[in-house]
């Protein structure tokens, strides 16, 4: 394992002018502006292969209009890390409206109230367009619509932007362990996301999925969660022949952090075997909270 093989997740909330704790994950908080540059200056010099930026806006509609805005909190981050850091790490943003809607879905919702597939992709087009104008060098589209991969791409490359990369959620699991997450995010969801997410149960669809999102264009494929599913992990990577990156999400994170702190794990430890185990699993590429403090150590 080496900092370039991890990436870091950052939130950035509108309005603040200081960082905000995120009760359920500690050490994680919602950045400021001013303090997200800091963040990103950072991950930069430790050498991480990257961040990956989530924007949380102060007014959320039914159509997560906010996410359309040019001047819009994510889109302002992504302009604010590019301007600190150039590009010595790559700046990825979170390519979704569940941050943005009053519903909390992944897309815009039809009269029935199901979300709207082939609407959601015309505004993940204009999204990826404006993401990419802000500065983004890769874009991840994480709300697991049919066809997002090549919709993207074609907007990408219709608006001159063919250098901007795509790490395409190609397996995003219905899962349990994204509680801490929708804290983290502000997220208004009522309900689930079983009717656009993976069936956990059904390992052999993350492959077919990740399959698609190659033939669409994607640059990196990724796997979410990462622990509870090792197994999908090692399958897509002896699949497919780009980058494979596992996402070591939130809840994986708080029940480490929540478990040491009652001293009933030693947190070092724990922290390396389930971030190496990753690794180990086939991920090129890991995302996890951790990350900064990862390469601090190995950089020691």
């Amino acid at each position: 394992m080496s900092p370039g093989q991890l990436v870091l997740p950052l939130f950035v909330a509108e309005g603040l002018s200081e960082p905000r704790p995120v009760a359920s994950m500690p050490g994680v908080v919602q950045h400021s502006r001013e303090s997200l540059r800091k963040a990103v200056s950072e991950a930069a010099s430790l050498g991480l292969g990257g961040v990956m930026l989530f924007g949380i806006p102060e007014h959320k509609d039914a159509t997560g209009t906010q996410a359309l805005d040019p001047d819009g909190i994510l889109n302002a981050a992504i302009a604010d890390a590019r301007a600190e850091v150039g590009d010595d790490i790559l700046v990825m943003s979170d390519l979704c409206l569940d941050e943005f809607t009053d519903h909390g879905h992944c897309g815009v919702l039809d009269d029935s109230g199901a979300v709207d597939n082939d609407a959601t992709l015309e505004i993940y087009a204009q999204m990826a367009q404006i993401h990419a104008a802000s500065g983004a060098h890769f874009v991840g589209p994480s709300g697991m619509m049919d066809g997002q991969v090549a919709r993207v791409r074609l907007a990408l490359d219709e608006s001159g932007r063919s250098n901007v990369g795509i790490l395409a959620y190609a397996a995003k699991y219905a899962s349990s362990f994204y509680g801490p997450f929708r804290d983290a995010v502000n997220s208004s969801l009522v309900g689930d996301r079983r009717t656009y997410q993976q069936d956990p149960a059904n390992g052999r669809e993350a492959v077919r999925e990740a399959l698609l999102d190659v033939a669409e264009g994607a640059d990196i494929v990724m796997v979410k969660p990462a622990l509870g599913f090792l197994d999908v992990i090692a399958r897509v990577r002896d699949a497919v022949d780009i980058p494979v990156a596992a996402y070591n999400v939130s809840g994986e994170y708080s029940m480490i952090e929540a478990a040491a702190e009652r001293g009933w794990i030693d947190r070092q430890s724990a922290i390396e075997e389930s971030v190496i185990s990753i690794r180990r699993a086939g991920a090129d590429i890991v995302l996890t909270y951790w990350a900064a403090e990862l390469a601090h150590q190995l950089r020691n």
